[in-house]
């Protein structure tokens, strides 16, 4: 109940502004019935950002925005840097690098048409949408380009771990941005296996994964011969983010 009140709380005054109207308490019946508060508000925060959620994509995270925040501070002050965002959603990563660190182009690629039209809301509400791509791509399938920052935050719950995820997060966001096939690892393989081939010389990736699967992935990337890789822990003392290059 706790918990409840201080998520009305939030509703009333992100979405309402203190003012309580019908709409309004039609709101508190969808938190009563288990719906994130970021999908009933309409929107996140991230790292500075507006994050529109009207098309209902995997709302952002806080780890995701721990280690987001991480790799701005390391390309803080580049220019004329080329970044993926790969596995978009919503687009928080690339929009967030692109607002906090400026002269720069992203490419945003989703297999999602969902997340494609979200993904240009919100490059339009925080004014970073100049000269971007937005396109529809299975991993690489679609993608051209060689990139100097490849950030990608797959789909990596195991559907062994199915019973252990928040009722509200398996009924209301989307599985298809959650599980990465049986082991967690089916699109982190695929993705690995493709991506030195859109690096630019020197360039790097940034990928978020679950800790249980550190050990796998280290072996993914020494089988697909990458040089060299740093495995790092987010906020909460987890493994939670590899650079590989």
């Amino acid at each position: 109940m706790l918990n409840l009140k201080k998520e009305v709380g939030w509703l009333l005054k992100d979405k309402y502004q203190g003012k309580s109207t019908k709409n309004f308490y039609k709101d508190i019946e969808r938190l009563r019935a288990g719906e994130p508060l970021d999908y009933v508000i309409g929107f996140t925060e991230f790292l500075g950002c507006k994050i529109d959620l009207s098309k209902r994509p995997l709302i952002p995270r806080s780890e995701t925005e721990f280690w987001v925040e991480k790799a701005i501070g390391r390309i803080q002050g580049k220019k004329n840097l080329r970044i993926l965002d790969i596995f978009a959603g919503s687009g928080c990563i690339g929009i967030a690098i692109l607002k906090n660190v400026k002269n720069n182009k992203c490419d945003f690629f989703d297999i999602d048409k969902n997340n494609l039209k979200q993904i240009k809301i919100n490059l339009r509400i925080n004014g970073v949408g100049d000269n971007c791509i937005v396109r529809q791509s299975d991993v690489f399938k679609n993608i051209k380009n060689k990139y100097d920052y490849i950030f990608a935050n797959p789909p990596y719950i195991p559907q062994s771990r199915r019973n252990k995820i928040q009722k509200s997060v398996l009924k209301f966001e989307p599985k298809s941005a959650l599980f990465g096939g049986k082991d967690g690892l089916f699109y982190i393989k695929k993705f690995l296996k493709d991506a030195q081939k859109y690096l630019k010389k020197d360039g790097k990736i940034y990928m978020e994964f679950d800790s249980i699967q550190k050990k796998e992935i280290e072996n993914l990337i020494k089988k697909y011969n990458y040089p060299n890789y740093e495995f790092r822990k987010d906020q909460y003392n987890k493994w939670r983010w590899a650079v590989i290059y």
